[in-house]
This record gives C-alpha cells, sequence and structure tokens, in this order.
C-alpha cells in the first residue's frame, strides 16, 4: 500500500516516496506537532503480524532507539496506522546512501578513511552496548550532505548473550558482507562486522568487491576459502599500512582479526600520520598547465522514485555549463567532455586527472509533483575534500531562478571574478513558459541519444515547445538539428530533410539573430547540402563568437567544413 503525498498518518504529514525494497517502503513526512521532517519506514502490509519480519522490525526500532550517537540514525518511534501497518518514525538524513556514492565510481583514500572511521564511531558504541549489526553493507550508511556518516537498519541486529528470534545455524545478513563464520551459520560476535567493514572500505576504495561468485552459493563459498582480491590490482600506489589494515579486518580467522573497531580506527589514523595520502594524491592533481580555476559538472543523477527525469538533469547539467563558461577567468569542461563519464564507476580524483581540472561539481535531482529539490556539491580533485554544498528546494516553476543561484554559488565559491556580467543572469531565457522549456529538454534529451527512435522523439518535443512558445527561437535551432543529422546519417534524403534543416535555422534567427546554435546550424547545412563554403563559414565563424564555448560548433566546423576544403591543421587546432 503506497500513500499519497498529503496523506497524514498519526501526526505525520506524508511529503515523498523516497524508496522502498522487499523488506520496507520509506517515506519523507513532516512531523506536525514537533514542525520537523522525518522519516517513515513501513512494513509492508503483506506481512503477516506473527512472521519475523515483524520481529525483526520492532527489533530494529528497539535496538536503534537504545544507542544515542550521532552516527547511527535516531528512532523516535514505533507506531502502526489504524489499518494495523507498523510503522518507524526516525530522523530525516538529507544525503545518499554510501550505495550511491559508491554506484559513481571509487573515493579518494582521505574520504575513504574519514567514512570508515565515522563508522567504527558510530558501530563502536553499538559494539560497547553488546549489539552485534550482522548487515553492515553500502545500502545501510548514509552519508549527509555535511559529510556525516549515519548506520540505518539494525533489524537483523544479535543482542550478544541473549536468545534471538533466529534458530542456530541459520544464516542471517547479506551474502557480499558476510564473514566466514556468518556464512557458515556459526556464532558470531563483534568480530563479524569488522569483518564487513573491511569489505566495505575495499569496495569504497575500488567500487568493487573483494570476494566473487555467479550466485550466493558460489559467493559464501569464496568468502569461506577463497584471499580476498588484491587491493593494488584496482589502485595504484596503495600505502602499506591500508594494505595491512584490510589484511587483518579480513583474516577468516575471526582470532586473527582486530578485536575491536577502536584498533581498526587507530591503524587507519597512521595514514595521516605517517604522509601516505600525500603520496597517492600527486596521482590525481591536476595537470600542469591548467588555468587558476577550472571545473567540470558532471551529469545530475536522478534521484526521483520514478526514475524519469534523466532529461532534465542532463538538461540541468548543460545549463550549468553554459552559465559558468560565461564567466571570465574559469575554464569549464566541455559538455561532451564531461558526460563521457556518466554511468562511469571512476572516482573524482580519476576524473579530475583525465580532464585536467581542479574542481567537480556534482550533484542529483528529485522530482515530486510541482516540487524540485536539486542538491549540488563541489568538490576539491587534489584531496577529495567538500568545499561547498547546498540543496535547492522549490516549486518547478522556479527552475530558471534555481538554475542562476546555483550558478552564482559556485561562482562565488571558487573566488573567481564576474566580470561585466554581476548583476545580470548568468543563464538566458529563451522562454518563459515552464511546459514549452521541458519539451525542449526532451527534445536535446534524444537528439543527443543519436538513434533513429530517439531523432523521432526529438522531432515531436521540438514542435511541441514551438507550438507552446512560438517565439521560442532555441527550440527552432534544435528543429534544425535533428533535420541536420537526419540527413547527414541517411536516415532521410537529402533534398527532402536539408530545406526544412535551413528553414528551421532561419526562423530561428529572425527571433534572436545572436542566437549562436542556428548560426551553426545553417553553417552546417550551408557546407553539406548547398556546398557554400564562404557563406557556411561566416555562419560557423558568427556562431563561435557568440558563444565561443559551444562545443558542437567546433566539432561541425571542423568535420562539415575544414576537412572537406583540406585545412587539416585548423580542423585539429
Amino acid at each position: 500500500m503506497d500513500f499519497e503525498s498529503g496523506t497524514v498518518i498519526s501526526h505525520y504529514k506524508i511529503i515523498e516516496k523516497l524508496g522502498s525494497g522487499g523488506m520496507a517502503t520509506v517515506y519523507k513526512a513532516q512531523d506536525l506537532k514537533l514542525e520537523r521532517f522525518v522519516a517513515l519506514k513501513f512494513l509492508p502490509m503483506q506481512v503477516g503480524a506473527s512472521d519475523s519480519d515483524t520481529q525483526r522490525f520492532i527489533q530494529e526500532a528497539k535496538t536503534a532507539s537504545a544507542l544515542d550517537h550521532p552516527n547511527i540514525c535516531t528512532i523516535y518511534e514505533i507506531n502502526e496506522t489504524e489499518q494495523g501497518q507498523i510503522f518507524i518514525a526516525m530522523s530525516f538524513c538529507e544525503g545518499e546512501t554510501l550505495k550511491d556514492k559508491i554506484d559513481r565510481g571509487p573515493l579518494s583514500t582521505k574520504e575513504a578513511i574519514q567514512i570508515t572511521q565515522q563508522i567504527c564511531k558510530g558501530l563502536g558504541r553499538a559494539h560497547e552496548m553488546g549489539i552485534v549489526h550482522r548487515d553492515l553493507k553500502p545500502a545501510n550508511i548514509i552519508v549527509t550532505r555535511d559529510g556525516v556518516v549515519k548506520i540505518l537498519d539494525f533489524g537483523v541486529a544479535k543482542f550478544q548473550h541473549k536468545s534471538r528470534f533466529t534458530s542456530p545455524g541459520s544464516v542471517i545478513g547479506t551474502p557480499a558482507y558476510m564473514s566466514p563464520e556468518q556464512a557458515r551459520g556459526k556464532e558470531v560476535d563483534q568480530r563479524t562486522d569488522i569483518w564487513a567493514l573491511g569489505v566495505l572500505l575495499f569496495q569504497i576504495l575500488t567500487a568493487n568487491l573483494p570476494f566473487k561468485g555467479e550466485n550466493d552459493m558460489a559467493l559464501m563459498y569464496s568468502i569461506v576459502h577463497d584471499p580476498p582480491a588484491s587491493l593494488s590490482a584496482f589502485r595504484s600506489q596503495v600505502p602499506e599500512i591500508l594494505q595491512a589494515s584490510l589484511k587483518k579486518a579480513l583474516a577468516k580467522n575471526p582470532e586473527e582479526r582486530y578485536f575491536s573497531l577502536a584498533q581498526f580506527s587507530k591503524d587507519l589514523d597512521r595514514l595521516h600520520q605517517d604522509g601516505n595520502e600525500a603520496q597517492e594524491t600527486k596521482l590525481t592533481a591536476p595537470v600542469q598547465g591548467s588555468p587558476a580555476e577550472s571545473i567540470a559538472v558532471l551529469p545530475l543523477l536522478d534521484l526521483s522514485s520514478e526514475k524519469n527525469q534523466e532529461y532534465f538533469c542532463d538538461g540541468l547539467t548543460e545549463e550549468i555549463i553554459n552559465a559558468l563558461a560565461r564567466i571570465d577567468g574559469l575554464r569549464v569542461a566541455s559538455r561532451n567532455t564531461s558526460f563521457q563519464f556518466k554511468d562511469q564507476k571512476l572516482n573524482i580524483g580519476q576524473i579530475g586527472e583525465k580532464l585536467g581540472v581542479r574542481k567537480i561539481l556534482e550533484g542529483s535531482l528529485r522530482k515530486s509533483g510541482e516540487r524540485i529539490r536539486v542538491t549540488i556539491r563541489l568538490i576539491n580533485v587534489s584531496d577529495g575534500f567538500l568545499l561547498w554544498s547546498d540543496d535547492y528546494e522549490r516549486e518547478l516553476k522556479d527552475i530558471f531562478a534555481i538554475q542562476d543561484d546555483i550558478s552564482r554559488s559556485v561562482v562565488e565559491n571558487l573566488k573567481v571574478k564576474l566580470a561585466d556580467i554581476t548583476g545580470s543572469r548568468l543563464i538566458k531565457r529563451y522562454t518563459d513558459n515552464l511546459e514549452a522549456y521541458t519539451a525542449y529538454l526532451q527534445g536535446r534529451f534524444f537528439w543527443n541519444k543519436r538513434t533513429a527512435e530517439s531523432m523521432e522523439r526529438s522531432i515531436g518535443q521540438f514542435k511541441r515547445a514551438i507550438e507552446i512558445d512560438p517565439g521560442y527561437a532555441l527550440a527552432y535551432a534544435g528543429l534544425s538539428d535533428v533535420y541536420l543529422v537526419l540527413g547527414l546519417y541517411g536516415r532521410y534524403a537529402p533534398l527532402e530533410i536539408m530545406p526544412q534543416a535551413i528553414s528551421a535555422a532561419r526562423d530561428a534567427l529572425q527571433l534572436d539573430e545572436e542566437l549562436a546554435e542556428a548560426h551553426v546550424s545553417l553553417g552546417c547545412a550551408r557546407s553539406v547540402f548547398e556546398w557554400n563554403w564562404p557563406d557556411a563559414e561566416q555562419e560557423f565563424r558568427r556562431g563561435i563568437e557568440l558563444n565561443p564555448d559551444y562545443a558542437v560548433a567546433y566539432q561541425w566546423y571542423a568535420i562539415n567544413l575544414l576537412t572537406p576544403l583540406g585545412r587539416f591543421s585548423e580542423a585539429l587546432t
């Protein structure tokens, strides 16, 4: 049973669904009594009251509520709806799971150690209370936007020396993070959590697991019998202390493992003292010759529950790139350059090194109804430190203001000069109509996919944007680009499609003579269709003059004019 936004349960008002799994569904809600945001975790109705899953759900509330620590998510109460559905009310942590962070690629050593040591503190508190978590994994760890780690889900936790609702010999936990004794169904103590944290640290550093198998049984066999994968196989110049710490945490025999998390954390502290991080940091520093400030904006992640806002994430990312490119003294990686790292499991240092930039801007977008929340983080490439982060939660109609606010905040935190555009918008609005703007973003999204089906869908979205706002010059330029690509790729005969490309570009220029995209589109058509090289070059140069940071202009100028004319050296520059 799903709850709609606005539903009131007890004294909590549902705001949005955050996620769901086999065992529970979590919602963001507002506590109407204390006027604060909370997270409500519901047990599915189909799970019977006598089921062991219900017992574990209640156990989670009891266990976590007994632990008072900054690195453990606070439990407020356990309650049930009028229909008898059990739920837990807990603190709402604004951030992302460790799983989400790892899914984007390995983290820097410094950030990995910072996260691990916070887990040591929170989990160490549980161990002091005689509680073993038994299901430590990235999905059960949240990293807030301030970098604070919160441990979740004590649903399968074990009180040492107390009876539990699991039978002897049963296997509890997630296979990839089970200790050898846990995989065998034997008695466990705090050292099984230390093993899991060792697996977690390995995964944070490599975005891979130290043990693998084709299925759960094969995986557990590997955990019991095989040595872990070598950390150095995934990272170069790994500090010896780090390798030794992982080896001890992942010892098959619990007696050879760390006895306490305090010991584990103490060894990790030596990384700071011995200066091993400085050695690794040199590998990820920006290339020499980079300007005083340089930045790459990575594609925003779609965290909407329906996962249907990728076009909006890509469009907003591109708008921010274009806005930052207008800043004097700031070198900005182009859209094509930044988007090559979309869905790639690389850490910030690796991306920064490949692009030769000093800063990385990353973030996420969540849309719920007519509200949108954008989370942005500015990260220093050399050490992986978070320089600045912020959330922008507003009505969808305010998206243009959000774009400009984000760009200005980045500029302020980079300490670069806004030159002569201070006080004006960094992002030029080509329409004030949100529906037309959304259609345009969808058109560009499908255009960038470059498939026959996506091109047809792109045409439909651009035409819809024009129908909604006939004065939307950028939509005409987008339509021209689709016709050009369809003609260049041979989807349609040039005599049929190229005149439409020229017509759409002209329509755009009639609305806005200074629209760089339209000049470039017209230049492309003049060259590949009309072979009117002088006029084509004039259009290309005019487009580049109007927007020197428009990457498509250089690409099409080089491929469609300079190369056919044999001006290869110019095409390569």
